[in-house]
């Protein structure tokens, strides 16, 4: 899946101790068959992403009860 900017997303951890990451793409730096981001993480690191397969997917958006 391709992602463009400004697009929220959730990074899979690759450890059971740690949590998924959510962010916001800054830039596409490249896309398919290798897509590279710039991504903006909530905890307001920014960092180049190049996923893995299924590593990446839109993040689920919040509700409030």
């Amino acid at each position: 899946m391709m992602f463009k900017v400004g697009d929220r997303v959730t990074a899979e951890a690759e450890s059971t101790e740690r949590t998924p990451r959510t962010g916001t793409i800054q830039e596409v730096l490249r896309t398919a068959p290798l897509p590279r981001y710039r991504i903006e993480w909530d905890d307001g690191r920014t960092t180049i992403y190049s996923p893995a397969a299924g590593a990446l997917a839109p993040a689920r958006e919040r509700t409030t009860v």
